[in-house]
């Protein structure tokens, strides 16, 4: 699990700079969405964009997620230290603090040896869902079945098992983003028991509504939701068929896909 989310955070980057960090404005977005002009949650994973953030790419390794990486010293959310996946010159990959929920704004400051980023506004809202998808909130979701196979048209991703799904079989959806829990997750760490979404999202494959089984956090890594559906009867197979959230008055883009079969 660790090693296929590290996967998705993966980028070609330009040559580091050295110079004081900079977050662009509107440069917080969630990191399976990518959505502009959007809140992002609290306990959700967040890509910030801006100069300068890093010296170079660095990956964490490790759970408990540490708030400091490479030579960020820190990504702080009103003050509140966030656990850090990925770090690059233009970009980091965090965990939104769960401390921060009820906030309506929070204020994200970069700090690393070359100094910190001016303070950046960002907006918190209860939900901002987005599915992790392989082309970083476009094309084929990181939805799979029980043995880990991929719901994926048959050798389209090399080195992955893949195969479409079809209707009846349950698959594992990851996405972030998707609100409070029930119980309270601890910010940077694994839950350490069975934790589900306080609100279910609606799930739509092919514009069909699909059985929710589960919604909760992934068991495997911070920031991370899982929801198991039933895929319904009744939907056009095909390699692209469009994979959906709604919840607290958002839907998903329909850009993000799973392959169906006869």
């Amino acid at each position: 699990m660790g090693h296929k989310l590290g996967s998705l955070f993966a980028f070609f980057l330009v040559p580091a700079l050295y110079g004081q960090p900079s977050v662009v404005p509107g440069g917080v977005v969630n990191a399976a969405s990518f959505a502009k002009d959007q809140a992002v949650t609290a306990g959700s994973l967040v890509s910030i964009f801006g100069t300068s953030l890093a010296s170079g790419l660095a990956l964490a390794d490790s759970i408990p997620l540490s708030t400091a990486l490479g030579d960020v010293q820190s990504v702080t959310f009103n003050n509140i230290p966030a656990p850090l996946i990925f770090v690059s010159d233009t970009q980091i990959n965090a965990q939104l603090p769960w401390e921060v929920a009820g906030s309506a704004a929070a204020s994200v400051v970069v700090n690393r040896g070359s100094g910190s980023s001016a303070a950046a506004a960002v907006p918190i809202g209860a939900f901002s869902p987005g599915i992790f998808s392989v082309q970083f909130g476009v094309g084929q979701a990181i939805a799979f079945f029980s043995d880990g196979t991929l719901a994926a048209p048959v050798g389209s991703i090399p080195g992955l098992a893949t195969r479409p799904a079809k209707a009846g079989d349950t698959v594992v959806i990851f996405a972030t983003g998707l609100g409070a829990v029930d119980p309270p997750a601890q910010t940077g760490r694994q839950p350490g028991t069975l934790t589900k979404t306080t609100t279910t999202p609606v799930v739509l494959i092919g514009g069909v509504q699909a059985h929710v089984d589960f919604s909760g956090l992934s068991p495997q890594f911070p920031g991370v939701n899982q929801i198991n559906v039933v895929v319904p009867q009744g939907i056009t197979p095909g390699d692209a068929v469009p994979l959906q959230l709604q919840v607290g008055g958002i839907t998903t883009t329909d850009q993000v896909t799973i392959a169906l079969g006869p």
